[in-house]
């Protein structure tokens, strides 16, 4: 109110805070809103995801804090692992069960059907993305297009389905787990087996369980962070690197590690006892195991790409 002499309300302090929530999304909230409450939660100065999932979607969605946002981008590359349940005979606007319907048909294949269907669409497929979803053409999100009864055509792109594995047949639902590359929608993937069994579908459930090296395992609710005390939060962050488990590991020696800390490039024959492959690796400081970043490995040098901050030059 205007004029009023209340205090202001005081600023709740920030942490500076660096690791990964392995969090286990829960259904109807959007990966944003979801961000933001653990922020709020963990008292986070800095803090992002690693690619949304849809508020249909529950499952795994890693957060960032402080310096592991730097690495956030090698998870949107990375493949994702879902468990999915499709009903067939029936096509939404959506693609999902937030869609009204477009159509229905008959169910007539039966489980012999689907598992044949389902080997047709392992490998490198083509997809061609759906209307509602956030690719943006001329500087709009495709979905505002769809909200406006528009369609725009769309081309298709080259996805691959490592793994495509029935769980169980229920008819009309059908639940599968898939192993995909970045870039998959999983509703345009149900939608595309619905019409190889000549009768359509749609999404009713999605749930993510891995994002390439990390999964479920260590994954807690918000509710369960809701009722924590704050030391007990602190024990469900893993450390800055779970989000490069994957690469190599290269461990520099003093000299080398206040070099590599001032950005100068490294002849790999100076700092690793092993050849190495060109490619990204993890750099850590021989002393004290503490990560320094991330480099690129190739034609014999060892050059920085990213730098962890908390890991100081002397």
């Amino acid at each position: 109110m205007k004029g009023s002499n209340a205090p202001a309300r005081p600023k709740i302090p920030r942490r500076a805070l660096d690791g990964v929530l392995l969090l286990d999304k829960p259904l109807g909230l959007s990966s944003n809103d979801a961000l933001i409450r653990a922020k709020r939660l963990y008292l986070a100065k800095k803090a992002g995801h690693t690619g949304t999932l849809d508020p249909l979607a529950t499952g795994l969605l890693p957060l960032c804090f402080g310096e592991a946002t730097k690495f956030s981008q090698d998870l949107l590359e990375a493949d994702k692992t879902y468990e999915a349940t499709m009903r067939l005979g029936i096509r939404t606007t959506t693609g999902d069960a937030e869609g009204e319907a477009l159509e229905s048909r008959d169910v007539t294949c039966d489980e012999a059907a689907v598992l044949a269907s389902l080997a047709k669409f392992r490998g490198e497929i083509t997809q061609v993305p759906p209307m509602y979803s956030a690719l943006k053409r001329d500087g709009k999100p495709l979905y505002e297009y769809a909200r406006a009864g528009q369609t725009v055509e769309r081309e298709g792109r080259q996805v691959t389905i490592h793994a495509l594995e029935l769980i169980a047949c229920a008819l009309p639902d059908v639940t599968f787990r898939v192993l995909c590359s970045k870039g998959t929608y999983v509703r345009t993937l149900a939608e595309d087996i619905g019409e190889a069994l000549g009768c359509g579908a749609h999404l009713v459930a999605l749930r993510r369980t891995g994002v390439g090296a990390l999964t479920l395992e260590h994954a807690v609710t918000l509710d369960v962070l809701s009722d924590a005390a704050e030391a007990e939060r602190d024990t469900w962050l893993q450390p800055v690197d779970a989000l490069l488990s994957t690469f190599p590991a290269v461990r520099l020696d003093a000299d080398a590690t206040r070099r590599f800390l001032h950005g100068q490039r490294l002849k790999l024959s100076e700092v690793s006892v092993e050849p190495l492959e060109d490619g990204r690796v993890r750099v850590y400081a021989e002393a004290d195991a503490r990560l320094l970043g991330v480099a690129k490995a190739g034609e014999g040098v060892l050059a920085p790409e990213r730098l962890v901050v908390t890991a100081t030059a002397n």
